[in-house]
């Protein structure tokens, strides 16, 4: 069993409502990790939710007790600008460096794709210039990332025998959207979406690092795929897995 934290996948949405003259705000917060979490519970991994507005205040200046980091949809500038640094102009932590030299150390890192992650949405995630970025098993673009794909595109599995995919077998469900990457040299890559790779592992220093570069909960992670599909379970598990050894 391994301890797992997963920073990010939630979120707070804002919609103007007009009705003739008038008009109303609304708002609501939807949590999108429970696909991922319960695929890993189900494995017997012990998994921590950091929501993505808790993240700027509550992430480990020291990951050490956990195996496996996942950041999903979280974009740099939230792990990096804690309320000291950003709303009080006092030096603090250097979160993303800390969490490199964890890896390095033997740590295990997952990053899961989504508008803010890797590059992201109009470059927002910004991962790019910071002390992860060569941590991570691809090289990121300088600019927007995404790949929409509202037809659909199914992945195309380079090395099912990998433990990183957790002995999945047969046609993965088809996924809408991407993140796209560059491997870098040394990088496996296991997995292709639309040419690009899709689940990417690496060594770094002692410890290991992959990305899965679609979602793992709707928009991309369409309900076949994060829901309804046995293999959801055994990539992510999988890849946990691998991370952690």
């Amino acid at each position: 069993m391994s301890r797992v934290l997963i920073a990010g996948e939630s979120w707070i949405t804002q919609s103007t409502h007009i009705k003739g003259v008038d008009h109303f705000t609304a708002s609501s917060y939807v949590v999108g990790v429970g696909p991922l979490r319960t695929a890993l519970e189900s494995r017997g991994h012990e998994v921590v939710h950091l929501p993505a507005h808790l993240v700027p205040a509550e992430f480990p200046d020291d990951p050490s007790g956990y195996d496996v980091v996942v950041l999903s949809d979280i974009g740099a500038n939230s792990i990096q600008l804690s309320p000291q640094v950003f709303e009080r102009a006092r030096p603090g932590a250097d979160r993303l460096g800390a969490l490199r030299s964890w890896v390095e150390g033997g740590g295990g890192l997952l990053m899961v794709g989504g508008y803010l992650s890797f590059t992201g949405f109009e470059g927002k995630a910004a991962f790019r210039n910071t002390a992860l970025h060569e941590v991570l098993a691809v090289e990121l673009l300088p600019e927007d990332d995404r790949v929409e794909l509202p037809a659909g595109g199914t992945a195309a599995v380079a090395d099912a025998s990998h433990p990183a995919l957790g002995g999945v077998s047969g046609d993965w469900p088809a996924l809408l959207g991407y993140n796209r990457t560059r491997p870098r040299p040394g990088t496996k890559v296991l997995a292709t979406l639309n040419g690009d790779p899709l689940v990417a592992v690496a060594e770094y220093g002692r410890g290991r690092s992959a990305v899965f570069t679609s979602d793992c909960s709707p928009h991309w992670a369409p309900t076949a795929f994060c829901e309804d599909w046995d293999g959801y379970a055994k990539v992510f598990g999988g890849l946990v897995e691998w991370l952690a050894e």
